[in-house]
């Protein structure tokens, strides 16, 4: 019983809102989703989370860009964007970023989130809304298939570390030096 109430004040004090991300918002994402996606906790990451990805995306189609507040602090975010191919009466929609501070994770925020973000693709004519992750990351899988997504198709992505390269050129820059 007594779980029962706290996990009932716990819903009942959050004062949500989600809104379209600022100019003003860009720093407090970045530092959110580099708290969220980091090599240590998602060690496949294939896209790069940086500050030139979250300009990126705002610049690109800023009304895509949505935050998550509560109390006047930014608890998560989704960018994306919209994608028309010319010579194709589709237009397409892509979830690039997803994050909520960890806290306040499982706590049906994500879903309001993304509710926000689908809804806007539907207001600007988008027919098809992609969304990528790693094929390991069950829980976005989950997320993502509770809210709708289905038939995930698996993609590869190869990566190659240069750090022996550099190491290797380096070193023959400095013996022709000398």
């Amino acid at each position: 019983m007594e779980k029962d109430e706290n996990h009932n004040q716990k819903k009942e004090r959050i004062n949500l809102t989600i809104r379209e991300m600022k100019i003003d918002d860009i720093a407090k994402v970045f530092h959110l989703g580099e708290k969220l996606f980091t090599a240590r906790i998602v060690p496949n990451l294939y896209r790069t989370w940086d500050e030139y990805e979250v300009v990126s995306l705002f610049q690109t189609d800023p009304e895509f860009c949505l935050v998550a507040e509560m109390d006047d602090t930014i608890i998560g975010f989704a960018l994306g964007l919209t994608i028309s191919k010319s010579g194709s009466a589709w237009k397409y929609g892509h979830l690039h970023w997803l994050g909520v501070e960890q806290k306040y994770q499982r706590q049906g925020i994500a879903k309001k989130l993304f509710k926000s973000f689908m809804e806007l693709m539907v207001e600007n004519g988008v027919r098809m809304l992609q969304v990528d992750t790693e094929a390991d990351n069950l829980p976005a899988l989950h997320f993502f298939r509770e809210v709708g997504f289905g038939s995930p198709q698996q993609h590869i992505y190869l990566s190659l570390n240069l750090s022996d390269l550099r190491r290797q050129m380096k070193k023959k820059k400095e013996n022709g030096r000398m």
